[in-house]
């Protein structure tokens, strides 16, 4: 049990999708490709619930889409999709408007496999450095599953308004560190990028039942 209250959390479902065709899939965007008859994204919130306080959904589309899903929808604020850091800095106003002292888990919507202590063990250590704090696995740094202090919405937007879009480079601006999951046997932070992704999630899926 965490010794922490739980975080709000972000699902990051804003982007373009290119690599997967998803209406292919039987889908209008990535995130609501089904994965055992189930939306990706629905994964995603099964995984995080248990872990979480309130959790939204960053996306840019047609809300009926994510209606189902019993999510507040939090659009971007800043215009021309410039990518995932502009979901993060929306889902941080969002939060600060709830609570200001509080932090930010922010996840990305084709990650199925999520680990069930990644709030916990994201907090514990951002307790210790008072730092933004990333997912790791594999010796690699994974960006967008982060615990953000809802301080860090300024230095986010300054960097959008400049034009720095890379989401490394603004963690690297923001001293922030890595906690490390094993990845044995299976990556917890495999994330669906293409059909042959699916194939493989699909393959994991079905030898955990």
């Amino acid at each position: 049990m965490s010794l922490f209250p739980p975080p709000h959390a972000l699902i990051l479902a804003g982007g373009l999708g290119r690599r997967m065709d998803a209406p292919a899939h039987g889908a209008p965007e990535k995130p609501l490709v089904r994965l055992g008859g189930t939306p990706l994204i629905a994964h995603v919130i099964a995984r995080l619930r248990p872990q979480v306080g309130q959790l939204w959904i960053n996306a840019n589309s047609d809300a009926q889409a994510y209606a189902g899903l019993g999510c507040e929808l939090v659009p971007d604020t800043i215009a021309g999709h410039p990518g995932p850091l502009a979901g993060v800095l929306a889902g941080l106003e969002r939060l600060a408007a709830e609570d200001a002292q509080a932090s930010l888990l922010t996840v990305p919507a084709d990650t199925p496999f999520l680990p069930a202590d990644l709030a916990a063990r994201l907090q514990k250590r951002q307790a210790e450095t008072g730092s933004v704090v990333c997912a790791g696995s594999l010796g690699q740094r994974h960006p967008v599953i982060a615990l953000w202090p809802a301080s860090a919405r300024t230095a986010l937007r300054h960097s959008l308004e400049a034009g720095r879009l890379k989401v490394g480079l603004l963690l690297d601006t923001l001293n922030a560190v890595t906690e490390g999951w094993d990845s044995e046997p299976d990556d917890p932070f495999f994330n669906v990028n293409t059909p042959e992704d699916l194939a493989i999630a699909e393959i994991r899926r079905t030898a955990r039942q």
